[in-house]
């Protein structure tokens, strides 16, 4: 059995794009994108196939629960031929373009799609039903919808819960888990600092620097590199002595994280996504 680094890189997406669907409008504006409908956001520009009036055959909610299944089934997009019972469908990126279309709410598209969809398939990879390919099909479909909604949450319409930093600790190279976690809290809401690999401790406190108010995420997969955590968070704790700092990797245990005075542990991504949420409670 595999077991995974949970605090691994950003999550890069290798498949290609299909080209969207929905046909494309008209732009008054001599750039190469509209204005989003102003019950929405006013100022931002987004890609203008999102902004076309849909008549679909589903109403709002129908659309939502499709776009929560498609994220838990990793249904990234129409091209996408996984699962089997949704092949030529449309996938999260065009259901998310269609309800942004129909000024639906982007928090409610988070907060009734994204994260319930996102939540199921880490139940079931908690409980053994799931497993990592699962959650990468079901992160990268996530991520199409997220990409769609990040104007929204760089203006301000939507509200961020709090930032996170995350980085992989010095002298460690590995990145595939750390991509779930990252995609998994952005999609609960969170702004995501990713640090990428082999962070040394002045590169996390640098980053604190910057966002104060931030959360720390550190990653390690291998045991050589592991004991680099005690000493990134010893620098941390010096220098900030309240703040939150998560841990994670396939070496790490509880036992482990209790030692180093770091305040969450788990093998499990959207545990991570679940303990920060708290944390705003």
């Amino acid at each position: 059995m595999i077991i995974l680094d949970l605090f691994s890189a950003f999550f890069l997406c290798p498949l290609p794009l299909a080209p969207c669907p929905l046909p494309l409008a008209p732009c008054p504006l001599p750039t190469a994108d509209c204005e989003l409908p102003t019950t929405l956001a006013p100022s931002i520009k987004i890609p203008i196939f999102t902004l076309v009036k849909i008549q679909s055959k589903m109403s709002e909610e129908e659309l939502l629960q499709h776009l929560s299944v498609c994220v838990e089934k990793g249904k990234a997009d129409r091209a996408t031929p996984t699962p089997p019972e949704l092949k030529d469908q449309d996938g999260a990126k065009e259901i998310t373009g269609q309800l942004i279309g129909m000024d639906v709410a982007p928090d409610k598209i988070l907060n009734d799609a994204l994260i319930p969809g996102m939540k199921r398939i880490g139940d079931l990879y908690g409980q053994g039903k799931a497993f990592v390919p699962h959650l990468l099909l079901a992160a990268r479909a996530m991520n199409e919808s997220v990409t769609l909604l990040k104007p929204y949450f760089e203006s301000g319409a939507v509200e961020r819960k709090g930032t996170f930093i995350i980085g992989t600790v010095q002298g460690d190279l590995h990145d595939i888990g750390k991509n779930l976690v990252k995609a998994i809290v952005e999609g609960s809401g969170w702004e995501v600092i990713d640090l990428g690999t082999d962070v040394t401790a002045d590169g996390f406190i640098n980053a604190i620097g910057e966002h104060p108010d931030a959360a720390i995420g550190l990653s390690a997969l291998i045991t050589t590199t592991m004991v680099n955590m005690e000493k990134i968070v010893s620098s941390i704790r010096e220098k900030y002595p309240d703040k939150k700092i998560l841990i994670g990797g396939a070496p790490v245990t509880q036992e482990y994280c209790d030692k180093i005075g770091a305040d969450f542990f788990s093998l499990y991504p959207q545990e991570a996504a679940e303990y920060l949420n708290s944390l705003k409670s």
